[in-house]
């Protein structure tokens, strides 16, 4: 196992102060990796993230390991006037605050924007919550599989006794606002640092799912549109497929096929491809018999093709299936699943975990990389409540001995 190291620090100099319960802390986790210095402040009680979900690994969630990683935290009870001022004097030098719960958590303590900007103009505050700071569903409690089912992104299955069901799925809401967040935070810190004026911003879980699977929900909003305005594909006779992906289904030179040993996604759907696995394969009949259009043809619902294929793919595996794509020119990609992906020879080369030595868990480096070097990576593991308290104390705030004993006796450290 290839080892990543700590990148370059692209965001060294970064100052983030996190206020964050469960999942949406993951706004800042990228920025942490990337560099920043990310402080997280907790209340007395910790964020209970350590015990959600699973697995856990060492008495500690994976939710948490991941996306707590590279973090410090300190304990601050910002119910007590001691606790708010310290908080205060972690944002005078701060470029971003974070706040990742319901709208609103830092305003009722005193802490909101407002408050914010009077001591320090360019700070970036982001709220990050599951359905955003407006509109009718802005106080519902929420979790992260809500804002996909919102967003459509993922829909009820039979389950034990033909009851609707969760499936496995691809959990976008809660990783898509964290990106889409990211990006906007980087750009308001720039601007912010050119103009001395800061901003508040704020993104839904919810909006972002949406946003993420613009392909399906667009596609749907073009077909309202009368058909002489918007067709299909012309490959299709200008048949309107169903939006995005659904209208994959009846694809024969895009789709998959079983392999050998597995299976691979097939995806001729340019004619100069399609021909080039024709030939590489020695079946130029195929070709001349059905060549298609040149651009955008899947031969939609040509089950007698479809089978051919079938027949054909199954004679290698798919590791033979992916050289003969590098060396015919024929996009042919493997078919992984979450649990056999680590033995895929790509994701070797390109995601080296982050050792279980150094963060608990094995875990996923982040996927952006400078150029000839290692992925950017967590230097610190995911933290225990308070852990950093004193040295963030001494260390970024400049606090005394006597101030640290004051601020236990107060109660804004906690207990």
């Amino acid at each position: 196992m290839v080892e990543a190291t700590q990148g370059g620090g692209l965001l060294s100099g970064l100052r983030v102060v996190e206020c964050s319960m469960l999942g949406p802390g993951a706004v800042s986790t990228p920025l942490a990796d990337l560099g920043a210095d990310v402080i997280k402040v907790e209340p007395p009680s910790g964020d209970y993230i350590r015990a959600m979900s699973w697995p856990i690994v060492e008495g500690r969630s994976l939710l948490h390991l991941h996306i707590s990683r590279g973090k410090r935290s300190i304990v601050l009870d910002l119910r007590t006037e001691d606790g708010k001022a310290v908080f205060l004097d972690l944002v005078k030098d701060a470029d971003v605050v974070v706040e990742a719960m319901r709208p609103g958590g830092l305003d009722r303590r005193g802490l909101g924007y407002a408050a914010l900007r009077e001591i320090n103009p360019k700070v970036v505050m982001f709220t990050i919550s599951g359905y955003g700071m407006t509109g009718p569903y802005r106080d519902l409690p929420s979790h992260g599989i809500a804002y996909d089912a919102w967003a459509g992104t993922v829909t009820p299955v039979p389950g034990p006794d033909g009851l609707p069901t969760i499936p496995d799925h691809t959990s976008i809401g809660i990783t898509a606002g964290p990106l889409f967040g990211t990006a906007a935070i980087l750009a308001a810190v720039i601007r912010a640092r050119e103009s001395g004026e800061g901003c508040h911003l704020e993104v839904a879980q919810s909006d972002a799912a949406a946003a993420f699977d613009w392909l399906r929900s667009e596609g749907h909003r073009a077909y309202e549109r009368p058909a002489d305005e918007v067709t299909g594909n012309p490959s299709d006779g200008f048949e309107r497929r169903p939006p995005g992906t659904a209208g994959m289904e009846e694809g024969v030179r895009y789709q998959f096929y079983a392999s050998k040993d597995g299976h691979v996604l097939f995806m001729a759907s340019e004619q100069k491809f399609w021909r080039n696995f024709c030939a590489a394969v020695g079946r130029d009949d195929l070709y001349e018999a059905n060549p298609g259009s040149k651009l955008a043809d899947h031969a939609r619902g040509n089950l007698p093709l479809r089978h051919e294929l079938a027949a054909i793919f199954a004679e290698r595996t798919t590791a033979e299936w992916i050289e003969l794509g590098l060396s015919a020119d024929v996009p042919i990609g493997p078919a992984n699943t979450p649990a056999s992906i680590a033995h895929d020879p790509q994701f070797a080369d390109r995601m080296p975990w982050q050792p279980a030595a150094r963060l608990v868990a094995d875990q996923l480096p982040f996927p952006v990389r400078v150029v000839g070097e290692a992925p950017p990576a967590a230097a610190l593991p995911a933290p225990e409540p308070g852990e950093h308290t004193e040295e963030i104390l001494r260390d970024v705030l400049g606090y005394d001995a006597a101030r640290l004993t004051a601020l236990r006796a107060s109660g804004a450290l906690g207990s």
